[in-house]
């Protein structure tokens, strides 16, 4: 086989190859952009979630200001809303469309603090912790949240990242497998210039150095190419999709370790891959060699 001919295969298998690592990294930048997605929504969720602290309907304003202060100092705390009988009333009659007190003659309504809780304190565990230790204080008279929504919540959102975790390391292992065959098939070509150079006394590392080097130059210029397309996707979403402030999730900063992670993952599955195919074809016989 002519030099020009060698060139031009090695050529268009240096194409395939980048081509491959740029699709995959572009699959794996977009689930990463949904997942990162998917935790904003779960967080925006559990930090909705609200205790409700009922205080004595003849508490003083120092004493709810300081109790609001207390909570307000503890780390699971995201914010909290005093809710005076009267604030209380206007709201229960906006809801039942009458008014209440009326006919019942008097507002029987308590003063309440509504506690929203970060989102890492949003399980049935914590909750429960915190209702223990909110209970202890002689202020309060009654704690209530939905039990039975959180529990079910966090079932839910458990199960479904479960199912992400699954298939991103599903879509990963596919991912370098094709992408070990792709590099495999174009060093299968020249394995007879491998075998060639160890016959003639070459260490394994300096055969193996110019595959490692061309395969780490494919990955990164396919993860370049995947970072261009990614970026490109995210910003088209964006604009017709704009509800799903895909911006404000893959903000500067988490765009640019996204991109890192998409270099670093071309090179690592590069170097692996070529470092591997070309191992198999050295520790391979002559016989074998031929008769593949």
């Amino acid at each position: 086989m002519s030099d020009s001919k060698i060139r031009r295969r090695s050529g268009g298998s240096n194409v395939t190859i980048v081509i491959s690592i740029s699709l995959v990294l572009v699959m794996l930048g977009i689930l990463s952009v949904l997942i990162l997605k998917a935790k904003m929504v779960a967080d925006y969720v559990k930090e909705n979630i609200n205790i409700t602290v009922f205080l004595d309907e003849n508490s003083k304003d120092v004493d709810v200001l300081a109790l609001q202060k207390s909570i307000d100092a503890e780390p699971y705390r995201r914010s909290t809303v005093y809710v005076s009988r009267e604030e209380a009333a206007k709201k229960l009659t906006e809801d039942l469309g009458e008014d209440f007190i009326k006919t019942l003659g008097y507002n029987p309504l308590q003063p309440s603090i509504e506690i929203y809780l970060n989102a890492d304190y949003a399980n049935n565990d914590s909750i429960a912790w915190i209702e223990q230790q909110l209970r202890e204080d002689s202020r309060i008279r009654d704690v209530m949240y939905q039990k039975d929504m959180i529990a079910a919540m966090n079932e839910r959102m458990g199960s479904i990242s479960l199912i992400i975790i699954i298939f991103s390391g599903a879509l990963l292992v596919v991912a370098v497998g094709l992408i070990f065959n792709t590099i495999r098939l174009s060093i299968y070509a020249q394995r007879f210039l491998i075998r060639t150079m160890n016959l003639v006394g070459a260490t394994q590392s300096f055969i193996r150095r110019p595959f490692v080097w061309k395969g780490i130059r494919n990955g990164i210029i396919g993860a370049l190419i995947a970072i261009v397309i990614t970026v490109g996707i995210v910003l088209l979403l964006d604009r017709y999709f704009h509800d799903l402030k895909l911006i404000q999730v893959a903000d500067v900063e988490t765009l640019g370790i996204l991109c890192a992670l998409q270099i670093l993952l071309g090179i690592l599955i590069t170097w692996l891959s070529t470092a591997l195919a070309v191992r198999k074809f050295l520790r391979q016989s002559t016989d074998a060699l031929y008769s593949q």
